[in-house]
Formats: structure tokens, C-alpha cells, sequence
């Protein structure tokens, strides 16, 4: 089906990439200031969970953040059509005037409704639709798959476009799964969000995305070691998926969430912040974690119990 040609994005110069803080980011013990970008771009991955509250749009924020650090551009979408946040946290909560809804509707064109962040050039903001607003009949699960061509097609397509999905597995669910061709799974060391997102690994398996690595938030080592918490290792071994972060509990998180400012730009950098710039060098090289903590490894094995939960 041919989209609408309003979608096309008109020839823009492109812009300049900013600079790298290579002091704070990860190197891998090699020296370099960049990671090496794999893969054919723009290369559009879906941040989902199936469970809500376990840290999706907060990854998502700081994944585009750290991805326009780098230099690469990077689209964000916020899939979710009647609970936006993602403007919130990226601090343009005051700045989305026209949403996809709009461009669907012939009101604008693509590129109107691009909202760039203040001070990263790389990056961009699309939100689905305004809140209470009624989305057009014509809104299917194809909309965010022509949203994603009519970017690739554009004079200057982002490296990255991040799709923040909504919780749960129901039509918005779908609609934000259509585009993707890779996929970070997030979630938290508990059994309801393991069970959750053990069905939603599933069901992008069965939506042809196989790359998929998760992101285990919210870990806290004191309590992994007194054996009150599943460790990373625990969650990846239930899931059998690659990890892309680790990423431990913050107080820094409600700080950031509030002043709508992402971990990954905080000076000096917070633990959790650093490790979302670690997973944003391991998503741009398609990589995965091959290490554990120590506390992890020194740590007594349990015997069954929480694959009992993923039964049935």
C-alpha cells in the first residue's frame, strides 16, 4: 500500500553531530571515543515489556539521549496513543504541538511534527497522538511502518529510530511492534514482570524480530547477595535471551524523571546512567554482556522454583 506523500520528509541539510564526552563513556579497553555502528541504518528498534512500570520509557529516553551523544541521530517515538511520557522525560513536554494523528490526517507534514531536543541536535521527538485526542479511523497497525519508511525515504535518515511501546500486548502493542526489526526487552528482577516478558519475547519471535536483548532494571546487589533478589544472570538464564544492561537501582531516576533532564547527560555520571551508556554501545555494535557481577558468581545457585512460574 502506498503511503501518503505528505509523510515524505522534504531535502533538509543535515546536521552537525555533537561532540562526544569521551571521559564518561566506555571503551571497551580499547581507547575508543565511539562505538562502531553495525548493521544497515536507520536500524528501528521497539523498547518494550510487556509489564508497565519497570522502566521502558525511562530506558528509552536515555537509549535516544546517549545515541545523539555519540553522534548518531536518533528518532524516539512514543507509541503509546493515550498515555504519552516519553516527552516528559526528554523535557519537551511543552514543545508537542503536531503528532503522527496530525501527519495521518494531511494536517502537516512529517518533518512538522518532529519536535528536536533543546540541546542534542541529533535528537528528535514523535509522539502518536495528543492525549484525549481521537486518533483517525485509518490508524492500524500499519501507521508506525509508514512512519518508519517515509523517515528511511527522507534526505537525511537518523541512524536510530526507538519506539517506545506501551505496556500490555493489545493493539498499541501491535501497532508499535510493526516496524521494528530488533527489540530490547525491559524489565525487573520480580516474577510478574519475568512472566510478562517472557509472553512478550514470544510474540516477537512470532512477529519475525528475533534480535532481541533485555535490559534487567532496578537491580540491587545488596539484595542479590543476601539472596532476596534474582540476579541478572537468574533473569537471563529464565528468559534465554542475550543481556543488552544491567542497570541497578537509582535514587538519581525520580531526580532525572522530574527535572526532564535523561541520566545519561547527569555530570558526574550515576550508576545507573553510566550503564545505560554501557547497553547504548552494546545495541549500536549488536553486542551483548559476557560478564556477571562478582557478587553473582560467588553467589550459591538455587535449586528450581521460578521456572514453575512461566507454566501454563
Amino acid at each position: 500500500m502506498a503511503f501518503p506523500p505528505r509523510l515524505l520528509l522534504p531535502p533538509r541539510p543535515p546536521l552537525p553531530a555533537p561532540p562526544a564526552r569521551a571521559s564518561a563513556r566506555p571503551n571497551g579497553g580499547g581507547g575508543r571515543t565511539a562505538p562502531e555502528l553495525s548493521g544497515p541504518t536507520p536500524r528501528v528498534v521497539v523498547v518494550t515489556s510487556g509489564k508497565g512500570g519497570v522502566g521502558k520509557t525511562t530506558t528509552t529516553a536515555n537509549l535516544a539521549a546517549s545515541l545523539a551523544r555519540l553522534g548518531l541521530p536518533v528518532v524516539a517515538v512514543d507509541a503509546d496513543a493515550g498515555l504519552r511520557n516519553l516527552d516528559l522525560l526528554l523535557g519537551l513536554e511543552n514543545r508537542v504541538n503536531l503528532t503522527a494523528a496530525d501527519v495521518l490526517a494531511g494536517d502537516c507534514r512529517l518533518d512538522q511534527a518532529l519536535v528536536r531536543h533543546r540541546s542534542l541536535r541529533g535528537l528528535h521527538l514523535l509522539c502518536l497522538s495528543k492525549p484525549r485526542s481521537k486518533l483517525p479511523l485509518a490508524f492500524g497497525s500499519k501507521t508506525l511502518t509508514w512512519v518508519a519508511d517515509a523517515l528511511r525515504r527522507g534526505a537525511d535518515p537518523p541512524a536510530f529510530i526507538l519506539i517506545d511501546c506501551p505496556a500490555g500486548v493489545d493493539a498499541g502493542f501491535v501497532t508499535a511492534i510493526a516496524p521494528a526489526e530488533e527489540a530490547v526487552l525491559v524489565t525487573t528482577p520480580d516474577i510478574t514482570a519475568l512472566r510478562d516478558a517472557d509472553r512478550v519475547a514470544g510474540l516477537l519471535e512470532c512477529d519475525g524480530i528475533k534480535d532481541i536483548k533485555i535490559i534487567v532494571n532496578r537491580v540491587r546487589p545488596d539484595l542479590v547477595r543476601g539472596e532476596d533478589m534474582m540476579s541478572a544472570l537468574d533473569v537471563q538464564e529464565m528468559l534465554g535471551l542475550p543481556l543488552l544492561g544491567v542497570v541497578p537501582e537509582d535514587s538519581e531516576v525520580i531526580r532525572s524523571t522530574n527535572r526532564g533532564v535523561p541520566l545519561v547527560l547527569t555530570d558526574p555520571p550515576t550508576p545507573a546512567g553510566l550503564a545505560l551508556e554501557q547497553a547504548t554501545w552494546r545495541l549500536v555494535e549488536r553486542d551483548a554482556m559476557t560478564a556477571v557481577m562478582v557478587e553473582e558468581q560467588e553467589r550459591p545457585k538455587k535449586k528450581g522454583g521460578f521456572f514453575s512460574f512461566f507454566g501454563g
